[in-house]
């Protein structure tokens, strides 16, 4: 019978142990690539995540979208539940559901948010006004208005600041603040004799000039046709919200808007520097920020999606 030395044991022991180091290293990184910084909880199976955000600051992004065209009184409330148990920033409701909302949230920190002009912002700029108007007296404390696209795609600067111009100082009265959607999706490259990325930037030009205090990728509504002759909506993309910093300096927020329907996406958009999110998704996005932060192991946990959540 042939002997192992001890020596030779001792050190496959060793490359064991240190094989077993490596695995958990390379496992380590894999969540912190997920997840941002963490720990091994020891005797366990679980990783206990350090996020790189807290809850407030995440939750502090979202704009609760309630803005689905067959979305009925029942579904608003439990929507406006939803986002005072999750203390989101806002709830984003149609003007006619203005009132109600503000009477179920009259008692919580989430603020409303009323939507002006939408989905393509053609109406009048006095319409405009008048709505905006109408759902600030209802206790609207955000506006969230459609620039006229159409006029920007015309290249016509002086009615699309004039536009935003009057809901900004109706909004004003009322210590209400303005998002301006610019609808990314309807704009092609050429638009207004510009490039793609010049048009964006021209409209955050136009958008600061104005007085407003965001700019807004999409209505989450901008359906394109397609060459296949289907519709589709893109919404918030990571090239056009960078462009949309780069032109605001500082000097306007940006809030995007239109597909952000789970957490990467969203703590994607916080690294950039975006400072609003808005979503039908808030239910699991949040929630999937919980179970990170409880230790759930992100590698093996699927992502929960949906398209319209309350």
């Amino acid at each position: 019978m042939s002997v192992i030395p001890f020596s030779l044991c001792f050190f496959k022991k060793i490359a064991h142990r240190n094989k077993l180091c490596l695995d958990l290293q390379k496992d380590q990184a894999l969540v912190r690539s997920k997840v941002g910084a963490c720990h091994f909880r020891e005797n366990t199976n679980f990783y206990q995540p350090m996020m790189k955000y807290t809850y407030q600051e995440i939750a502090g992004m979202i704009d609760h979208a309630l803005l689905h065209p067959t979305l009925n009184d029942d579904e608003l409330l439990k929507g406006c539940e939803l986002c005072d148990q999750f203390q989101v920033a806002t709830v984003c409701v149609k003007p006619y559901h203005v009132s109600y909302a503000s009477e179920i949230l009259k008692n919580s920190q989430v603020l409303v948010s009323c939507v002006v002009g939408f989905p393509h912002g053609s109406v009048s700029s006095e319409s405009k006004r008048y709505e905006t108007e109408l759902a600030c007296l209802h206790g609207a404390r955000e506006i969230d208005m459609v620039a006229n696209i159409g006029k920007a795609m015309s290249g016509d600067w002086e009615f699309v600041e004039d536009d935003i111009k009057v809901v900004v100082q109706e909004a004003s009265k009322h210590q209400s603040l303005v998002k301006v959607i610019f609808e990314t999706d309807y704009l092609t490259e050429g638009g207004a004799g510009l490039s793609r990325k010049d048009l964006i930037k021209k409209l955050c030009e136009v958008s600061k000039k104005a007085g407003a205090n965001w700019v807004k990728t999409s209505t989450g509504f901008g359906f394109v046709k397609q060459e296949q002759g289907g519709f589709s909506c893109v919404g918030a993309q990571l090239e056009d919200v960078q462009v949309m910093l780069e032109a605001s300096s500082g000097t306007i927020e940006v809030k995007a808007s239109g597909g952000v329907r789970d957490l990467d996406t969203l703590i994607n958009f916080r690294d950039l520097g975006v400072t609003r999110c808005g979503t039908s998704s808030t239910r699991s996005i949040l929630n999937e920020y919980n179970r990170r932060l409880n230790g759930v192991n992100p590698v093996n946990e699927t992502q929960p999606t949906s398209n319209q959540e309350y």
